[in-house]
């Protein structure tokens, strides 16, 4: 099937935002009196909802979950934003799919204005027709609503739309919202994290990306 509105992720599928993400987290875990453990520590974090993510592998409250996701914000949205790059091939990837007429998107996560901001500083804001995030007053908002934001903001043809992730939330939040959905392997999920949440293809490489969404 040829599809016409291509859905990426941003963490992890289009930019990596390892550094910036794992950064913030030290610092905030500072704030709050924790042990700020490694960067690699916090990789898992990369993608899912950050407050749902704080919940559900440190045990705090959802109310706690904004408190630090506040701390988190104080180093995110000053230094961390910009502790990133696009993936090699990604614009390259962009550029051949806008010349064969695809539509793209982003249905992100992360906040709205942070995406935004992080696409126009890299360059790569004018491939997409829209670029939609998640409420940050919202803290339990999941991949399917960001999905369905989109939808109804850009009128998709949901039966010619796929979506492009690196992590399961990415796969459900798309078989929620009855569409296909590709997995990568560059970014932080397994192949079997992504094969168990359903993905129906999975691209290990930009360049394998390409050849599945060009097809």
């Amino acid at each position: 099937m040829r599809f016409e509105h291509i859905l990426f992720d941003l963490d992890g599928t289009l930019t990596d935002p390892a550094p910036g993400i794992t950064n913030a987290i030290i610092y905030a875990r500072k704030k709050w009196g924790l042990d700020p453990g490694s960067n690699e520590d916090y990789y898992k974090f990369i993608g899912p909802p950050m407050p749902q993510s704080f919940v559900e592998y440190w045990g705090f409250s959802l109310e706690d979950a904004k408190r630090f996701l506040a701390y988190y914000r104080e180093y995110y949205t000053v230094t961390g934003l910009f502790e990133n790059a696009p993936y090699p091939g990604i614009e390259d990837l962009l550029r051949r799919l806008n010349a064969a007429g695809r539509k793209l998107y982003v249905a992100t996560s992360k906040p709205t204005d942070m995406s935004v901001r992080i696409l126009e500083r890299f360059g790569l804001a004018g491939y997409f027709q829209a670029i939609v995030g998640s409420d940050p007053t919202k803290a339990d908002s999941t991949k399917a609503d960001i999905i369905r934001t989109a939808h109804a903001r850009c009128s998709l043809d949901m039966a010619r739309t796929v979506m492009v992730g690196d992590r399961s939330y990415d796969m459900e939040g798309a078989k929620e919202c009855a569409i296909p959905c590709v997995g990568v392997l560059y970014g932080f999920g397994t192949r079997q994290e992504l094969t168990d949440a359903g993905a129906d293809r999975i691209a290990e490489t930009v360049e394998d990306l390409a050849g599945i969404l060009l097809a």
